[in-house]
């Protein structure tokens, strides 16, 4: 039987495309996954098109595959593998049971089994997921039916390893809007209201020779000369000196951000350092500069010993130090594995909350919220903070974009979110290639850890708090943790500014022009717009909760329902806009020749249908 072979946008659409001379493209399924031109073509158009093209595979009828699903036991069916997907379909199973996988999303491939495994079901391949699943298939022993469905899983889900393109740089997909826009940063500061006669915009790091991890575009303070930055950035871990990151309108207090600075045992110190922070407390008058060390002291005092360490009170007399006991990249990896043994494939229902519990999950979303209510509510009242961990870009982003959630309603709009994270996160260098590991096959790399999908969870657990503070909905951030995986879109690739490729912009598609073209998808309808509205979430135990709809939603048995609430409401905003639609169309007839005589004998103050669908509102 032969392939169909097919463009995969990463869309979920697989057509197939026509080309200007004659081509046929056979991917033999007798087990080996051939690939053969019946016309053979020129080297570099077979290599565009094995780069371009997403090649449909599937396997043949006589050659079987069985998913091992942990909700219906196994299942026969047909997998098809893509550049961009793994998709599975049962053949018996009523209804259909189907797998959709991004490639990006697999964390490892791995053999189960030998030739001499005996057992039903004992040979074939285990996957393990990024997104909180894995995935087993099942396939007959003989001839060795798994070397080149693995081999291909292998290549295509660890492209990176392969001397192979991430899949954004393939994709050929168009949107209305172009993502690329969203965020400016002359804008962004210019909207905060800066420069002022206290903070500058400095361009020292336009080549990255200042610090190779931070934007070309930093805010300082005015007094601070080019000198001075060079002299603090000796001082500071991987250069990443202080600079601001958002600035409160009416009291002038700033947040800004850096890395730890460089004591050691010995105790170092740099008066250049010391004078750069005296000059961020004086810039609005704060009496004492707080700064926030993410990190528990213990680790703190620890990091001494290879060269790190903190700002001590003998040297920073004018700065009062708070450990904020948020623990590092390690121990958040671990905890989310083994949230992930408690809810997949089934989830612990004996002693579900001692369980739980023992994650310490949501004991770390808790302290991650309560150190972003601290920041927050020391510039609510007129003191500026500096925030930093070990190099500033994992606990240092997860506080100050939260405390700027909570401070900045602009922030809690549809855009004014993907700005938060293009500049918090994409921006000031979130190490993002190596936490995720994209399209590399090192699955133990000690670099991996869950620090945005904790930040995602933190924001949505202040979403729950405060329904109708955020312009966005749950799906919005969902999708986010999707496309953080699936190498679909250019927006989390790579480590920092620099690292990503100059023309990746001109490559790839931006995951926001996915989202402004349908906008309405990811609207929260209960949103009411408050401009001077700080929230201050309850990080309490009592008031957080396990994020059901992501962390289990591969399970069948939890039903992801629509509140009835929500659902009325969409309804009630579906019929206004019926009426809309039909009012226009009533405005039109009106404006027809035929219907001059009542548009002349209507009188000068009657409304126009204009007029009233201005002030048409649905209640709620």
């Amino acid at each position: 039987m032969a392939c169909s072979v097919g463009v995969d946008g990463g869309n979920g659409c697989v057509s197939s495309r026509s080309f200007p001379v004659p081509l046929a493209l056979v991917l033999s399924c007798s087990v080996s996954f051939t690939l053969s031109l019946i016309h053979p073509l020129p080297f570099t158009l077979s290599r565009a098109l094995s780069l371009s093209l997403s090649l449909f595979l599937s396997l043949s009828p006589d050659k079987d595959i069985i998913y091992i699903c942990p909700f219906s036991g196994a299942l026969k069916g047909k997998v098809f593998i893509t550049n961009y997907r793994l998709y599975f379909k049962s053949a018996d199973a009523d209804p259909a049971v189907t797998l959709d996988v991004p490639l990006g999303a697999i964390g490892r491939v791995e053999k189960m089994g030998g030739a001499s495994s005996r057992g039903e079901n004992s040979y074939g391949l285990d996957i393990t997921c990024k997104d909180m699943r894995n995935l087993r298939f099942a396939l007959k022993q003989e001839g060795h039916s798994r070397r080149d469905i693995f081999d291909i899983l292998f290549k295509y889900a660890f492209p990176l390893s392969h001397g192979l393109l991430l899949f954004a740089y393939l994709s050929q997909e168009k949107f209305e809007e172009n993502g690329w826009s969203v965020y400016k940063p002359m804008e962004e500061f210019r909207r905060q209201g800066l420069p002022n006669d206290k903070w500058r915009v400095t361009f020292i790091n336009a080549n990255y020779e200042l610090c190779d991890t931070y934007p070309t575009i930093l805010v300082v303070p005015f007094k601070a000369t080019e000198e001075d930055l060079r002299k603090v950035c000796t001082f500071r871990s991987r250069g990443r000196i202080p600079v601001l990151s958002w600035i409160h309108r009416e009291n002038q207090a700033v947040i800004c951000r850096c890395s730890q600075p460089l004591v050691g045992m010995s105790g170092k110190r740099n008066k250049d350092d010391e004078r750069y922070l005296d000059l961020i407390r004086e810039a609005n008058g704060t009496a004492k500069l707080t700064i926030y060390d993410a990190r528990p002291s213990v680790n703190a005092v620890a990091n001494k010993a290879t060269g790190g360490g903190y700002e001590g009170d003998d040297a920073y007399q004018n700065a009062e130090l708070v450990f904020l006991d948020i623990h590092n990249i390690h121990v958040m990896r671990e905890s989310l594995k083994k949230l992930k043994d408690i809810v997949y494939p089934n989830v612990e229902e004996s002693h579900w909350l001692s369980s739980l519990e023992s994650t310490h999950w949501l004991e770390h979303i808790k302290l991650v919220i309560s150190g972003a209510i601290q920041v927050a509510d020391k510039i609510s009242g007129g003191n500026s903070v500096v925030v930093h961990c070990s190099d500033g870009w994992d606990r240092t982003a997860q506080l100050t974009s939260l405390a700027m959630l909570m401070l900045d309603s602009h922030y809690r709009t549809l855009r004014g979110f993907q700005v938060l994270l293009e500049k918090e996160w994409i921006g000031f260098g979130h190490k993002f290639a190596n936490r995720i590991g994209h399209g590399d096959k090192n699955h133990a790399d000690q670099d991996r850890s869950p620090i945005f999908v904790q930040f995602i969870d933190c924001v949505w657990q202040m979403t729950k708090q405060f329904p109708t503070a955020f312009e966005f909905n749950e799906r919005l951030l969902v999708t986010i943790l999707d496309h953080l995986f699936s190498c679909r879109f250019g927006t989390f690739l790579y480590n920092c500014e620099r690292a990503r490729d100059t023309n990746l912009r001109s490559k790839t598609v931006s995951l926001w022009s996915l989202v402004n073209s349908d906008l309405s998808f990811y609207q929260n309808p209960f949103y009411t717009p408050e401009s001077n509205r700080v929230l201050y979430p309850v990080a309490s135990m009592r008031h957080l909760e396990l994020w059901v709809t992501y962390y289990i939603r591969w399970n069948p048995r939890i039903r992801q329902q629509q509140s009835p609430v929500e659902q009325r409401y969409i309804e009630l905003l579906a019929l206004r806009d019926e009426y809309l639609k039909k009012l226009e169309e009533l405005q039109l007839s009106d404006s027809s020749p035929n219907s001059s005589h009542l548009s002349n004998s209507s009188t000068p103050n009657a409304a126009s249908p204009t007029q009233h669908i201005t002030h048409l509102h649905t209640p709620f």
